[in-house]
Parts: structure tokens; sequence; C-alpha cells
């Protein structure tokens, strides 16, 4: 079943590598920005759940593809604004949603038993895995 799970989410990944040319992190950037708009790098990462550093990567990757661009407007010049590019909207448009929205969707067509039977299964999981203390921002 995990593996199962696992799966799915290399699928996913490799259709939107072939058919947009990006990674789910930086789908997952391009939405965060385009449902609120230009932000800084710690609020971006704060909306993808990741530390600072990774979202920089991700910034750098979306620059070259010229789906972002990073802009100093603020009196502190250590404050650097992520923006979309008319591409990046474009981007963020045609994209299928995130695997999380997929995931999401389906648990709330589920009763409020079975949802919480897999709470318990996936908290019983990670236990397992020793997992549960793990920082996830």
């Amino acid at each position: 079943m995990i593996r199962k799970l696992i799966q799915g989410a290399e699928l996913y990944n490799k259709e939107l590598n072939s058919k947009y040319s990006i990674t789910a992190a930086q789908l997952n950037c391009l939405l965060a920005l385009y449902e609120n708009g230009p932000l800084p790098l710690s609020k971006i990462a704060k909306h993808m759940m990741v530390r600072s550093s990774t979202v920089t990567g991700v910034i750098d990757r979306l620059e070259r593809k010229a789906l972002v661009t990073r802009e100093r407007n603020s009196p502190d010049r250590r404050v650097i604004i992520i923006q979309l590019t008319a591409n990046g909207k474009k981007m963020a448009k045609v994209a299928p949603p995130p695997i999380q929205q997929r995931v999401y969707d389906g648990l709330q067509q589920l009763s409020i038993k079975k949802r919480d039977q897999i709470i318990l299964s996936l908290a019983t999981l990670t236990k397992m895995l020793d997992v549960q203390d793990l920082e996830v921002m």
C-alpha cells in the first residue's frame, strides 16, 4: 500500500515534469504566488511548509525558466519580493492541482468516521517509522 502511494507521487511528478517542465515544489511555489500575490521568500516558505533555504533553490530554477522575478522594492534592501511573470501566471492557471489537493478532495468525500480511521492509521504508521517527532514546517 505504501509502495502504491509512493508510486502515485512519483507518477504525478513525472507528469508535471514531462507536460509542464516543473517539479511539484515549483508548482506549489507558483500557486502560492498566484493565490497570494508577490511575497518575500519567508512567506512563500510558510505557504509551502518548508524552510526558506529550500525555497531559494526553487526560486532560482523558476527564475531561470522566466516564471518569476526577484524585486527589491522595499526600503530594507535585504527584503526581496518574488513575483510571477506573465508566463508564471499562465503556468499557474493551466497546471494541474497539487497532489495534496487531490488527497484533500478525496478525503472530503469520506465520512468523518472513515477520515478518523485514516488519521489513526497514519499516526500509527508514523510511530512505526519513528518520524512523528520530525520537524515539519
